[in-house]
């Protein structure tokens, strides 16, 4: 049966063998490794590239016996191919990723082996820095004096929301996908969060977030029930994260925010602003929710006042 690339509208013509193949990994990604939705996309539309792109190179619709024949050569024509057509090296690494992957799981299933693609060097990814706003902007950012040219609810509830961002260093989308169920309280002042990776965590929560929390509840003008989304849109849906993304860009010129000021600036400034008061990498990283600590450490970039401080301190013949 020929798969149909949901995603992309086109129709790609494959091998049945290799078709049934991809169904089953893709699957393997959501049962087994619980990716998450939009890294399953990402990567089922990675796969869609590279098989189309087999397709045109070999004339006919790949089956797995093209799988365990492909060369160095090949892969690298596909990101090569891929570069030309505008694809930036962070989505490049990603699909390579993707590739690796899914020959991995052939490989581990018995269904196919080829090991030419971890001969493929990763595209080189631009280093960027977490760009942090000041202690003063973030403050004026989730304040609610500046909220307050809007209806008295929504105010409430975007304070609430960028409040969630800066005092728990919660990504976006893992505020909007609270529960009402799970809102903080005084009595119960942490949210069980689940991040990327379906990786758990326990995030402490503020007072000045409850108190937000509690003015929104008390305010919100549609019926709160344990299982609906915490936060809610003007019609009564869930809150979708464009709001919140529009809410930020609408106030960096009445703020004097830098261009660098979105929601998610908010969780790098509470990751750089606890470093420099002093804490622990290992916390901040539990704070975050990062799976690994080097993906922590970049904020020890940001804050190298902090760092130059304390070894000025500390070393004997500073």
């Amino acid at each position: 049966m020929q798969r149909i690339a949901k995603l992309t509208g086109t129709p790609l013509p494959l091998g049945a063998d290799l078709d049934r193949a991809i169904g089953d990994w893709l699957a393997h990604l959501c049962l087994d490794r619980d990716y998450t939705d939009k890294t399953r996309e990402a990567y089922q539309r990675d796969l869609d590239q590279f098989t189309g792109f087999l397709r045109g190179r070999l004339g006919y619709p790949p089956c797995l016996g093209d799988m365990s024949r492909l060369t160095v050569k090949d892969f690298r024509a596909f990101l090569t191919a891929r570069r030309k057509a505008g694809i930036a090296g962070r989505s490049l690494a990603r699909t390579l990723s993707a590739l690796r992957s899914f020959f991995r799981w052939l490989e581990q299933n018995e269904i196919a082996k080829n090991r030419a693609v971890l001969q493929v060097a990763r595209p080189k990814v631009p280093h960027s820095l977490p760009k942090p706003l000041t202690v003063d902007k973030a403050a004026d950012l989730v304040s609610p004096a500046s909220h307050a040219d809007k209806e008295e609810w929504i105010a409430a509830r975007d304070t609430a929301v960028l409040l969630l961002l800066y005092g728990a260093g919660l990504r976006i989308s893992e505020a909007l996908s609270l529960k009402v169920k799970d809102a903080p309280t005084a009595e119960r002042d942490v949210a069980r969060i689940m991040g990327k990776g379906g990786k758990e965590r326990l995030a402490p929560i503020l007072p000045i977030a409850i108190e937000a929390i509690d003015e929104y509840r008390g305010l919100c003008p549609y019926p709160l029930d344990d299982e609906v989304p915490l936060f809610l849109g003007a019609r009564g849906g869930p809150l979708s994260p464009r709001i919140i993304q529009l809410t930020v860009a609408r106030l960096r010129d009445g703020l004097g925010l830098p261009h660098n000021a979105t929601p998610h600036a908010l969780r790098h400034s509470f990751a750089t602003h606890l470093l420099s008061a002093g804490a622990d990498l290992r916390q901040i990283q539990e704070l975050l929710g990062h799976a690994s600590l080097s993906t922590t450490q970049i904020y020890t970039e940001v804050d190298r006042d902090r760092l130059l401080a304390v070894y000025d301190a500390a070393h004997p013949r500073a």
